[in-house]
């Protein structure tokens, strides 16, 4: 009997060459890690906190009874990152410290991209991607601030990798792994739930990847993953249902300008270089895009444009009717632009080209990133912060102080905890420093029904005349030309009560001292 042949071993100058490539490749991504964590962690605290950001850590650190009744009440749209905040706070109460959570949960993104990109396409693509996320300037912009923004990068990544990996090798471990990162992407933002529509029109209209005997045992372990995934989301549908657009009714309708705008925050100033790397990787598949081919090549494109495209186009049309379109709530679309960008890009018959494309792009990207540290894209941060230690830097002992919309004491207190250096949530705390608040107040520290309201003529007649001096502090009051009715009421109330008025501005917000004579 001759004895069996054993398979042709590997070269051991090609085992070697194969051994040093793959060393590399870990060095670059670990070197793209280094370099996305270092960016992140740069000039951290340089930006003022503003009001989303103090919002989010006075709403983390209410006790349970008021939290939980916040939450189902008006706030529960980012329940999934105000419970890991209020986590986190266990351990630091500093501006830098609770925004290195976003930092955190940012980070973990690079490697998920990656993750996301080589099984999509391969290992290169998974690195060129990783790449461009470490240096976006409007990942960057949010992994800094305390807000939900970086969690939903991540966890519409981990659901998109969750379902791609399942339609590939179909495991329980895979299938359980989508529904609890689209479900927990829901609980981290609401918006969300536009990715995973646009998932389900990946796997209708455009098709299920995989050989057509399995594609029936498939759709039914879809359907499933649907009813867990709705009926896991369903108090949030329901607090929806409950509030309706009103918080969400400050969104303005967006203009081509701000369309404008967006490309370019999104691309690092160059959308033509990414438009043309999309179009590099879209363009081989262009004869199949329409059509039901389902196979792998021509799947993971449709998937990615719909991704992309599809959670855009619709709140832009939706918003002729209401405004919902917000860039930053579409920031879960940036991982799809930057896996195709990374696969055009990597395209290109010569690997050393590709490199040197790859490169280029991240140099001209990295440019952008000293400006991240000192502006802001879609939104202007406000002064609530200066106007705050204003008042607590001149107020005099006697002194009251009334907010113009209960919201607004929400920043104040976050603002006063950092002068006192310790929890707002102490009913001693709020006695000794700081004007008496009059309102909103429903108790010692921050209760969940301080969170709405507005003063009303007969409360400050009951309770201003027992106070030689009371400071006023207006936010989100209209204009100086078109005040909103509560800002008139206090207007021409106050000083029938306290004649001397004195006014201060700061960026959107206003602060006043009414006196006797």
């Amino acid at each position: 009997m001759q004895p069996s042949q054993a398979p042709n071993p590997t070269p051991i100058g090609d085992r070697s060459h194969l051994e040093s490539a793959s060393k590399a490749h870990w060095l670059a991504f670990l070197l793209v890690l280094v370099t996305g964590v270092a960016v992140r962690l740069a000039s951290l605290a340089r930006k003022p906190f503003w009001f989303d950001e103090a919002f989010s850590v006075e709403v983390a650190r209410m006790d349970w009874r008021n939290f939980l009744h916040l939450l189902w009440w008006r706030e529960a749209n980012m329940s999934l990152y105000y419970l890991l905040l209020r986590a986190w706070l266990h351990f630091g109460h500093s501006p830098f410290f609770i925004r290195s959570l976003s930092v955190a949960i940012s980070a973990a993104s690079i490697p998920a991209i990656y993750w996301l990109g080589g099984m999509l396409y391969n290992r290169r693509v998974g690195l060129s991607a990783a790449a461009l996320l470490a240096v976006n300037v409007y990942d960057i912009r949010y992994a800094q601030e305390a807000r939900s923004y970086a969690l939903l990068v991540l966890l519409g990544t981990l659901s998109s990798g969750f379902l791609a990996v399942w339609l590939r090798r179909p495991t329980g471990r895979h299938w359980r792994g989508y529904v609890v990162a689209s479900i927990l992407a829901v609980y981290a933002h609401f918006y969300a739930l536009l990715l995973l529509l646009a998932h389900w029109l990946a796997l209708g209209w455009a098709g299920r990847p995989g050989p057509e005997p399995e594609r029936p045992r498939r759709a039914g372990e879809l359907r499933r993953a649907g009813i867990v995934i709705g009926a896991a989301v369903l108090p949030l549908l329901v607090f929806v249902a409950k509030t309706g657009a009103g918080p969400i009714r400050w969104i303005e309708r967006p203009g081509v300008r701000d369309l404008l705008h967006v490309s370019v925050y999104i691309t690092n100033g160059f959308p033509a270089v990414y438009a043309l790397a999309c179009l590099a990787a879209v363009f081989p598949r262009r004869k199949e895009l329409r059509g039901r081919d389902a196979n792998w090549e021509t799947w993971r494109v449709q998937f990615l444009l719909l991704w992309l495209l599809f959670p855009v186009v619709l709140t832009l049309v939706l918003s002729f009717a209401r405004p919902v379109f917000l860039p930053r709530y579409m920031i879960f679309c940036l991982p799809a632009l930057l896996i195709l960008t990374g696969a055009g890009l990597v395209s290109v018959p010569t690997k050393w080209l590709g490199a040197v494309l790859v490169g280029g792009t991240l140099i001209l990207s990295a440019r952008m990133i000293p400006y991240v540290y000192t502006h802001d894209f879609d939104t202007e941060r406000d002064g609530v912060g200066a106007a705050t230690n204003f008042v607590l830097d001149h107020n005099q002992p006697g002194d009251a102080i009334v907010f113009h919309i209960a919201s607004t004491r929400v920043p104040y207190e976050f603002f006063r905890s950092l002068r006192a250096g310790e929890n707002t949530a102490s009913p001693k705390f709020t006695a000794r420093l700081g004007p008496e608040i009059l309102f909103p107040r429903q108790g010692a520290g921050l209760r969940y029904q301080d969170f709405t309201g507005k003063p009303s003529a007969d409360f400050l007649r009951e309770t201003v005349p027992g106070h030689a001096r009371v400071w006023v502090m207006l936010m989100n009051n209209g204009t100086a030309e078109k005040p909103d009715p509560t800002t008139v009421m206090l207007t021409e109330l106050l000083p029938q009560i306290l004649p001397k008025v004195e006014r201060w501005r700061f960026p959107r917000v206003e602060v006043r001292l009414y006196a006797g004579e």
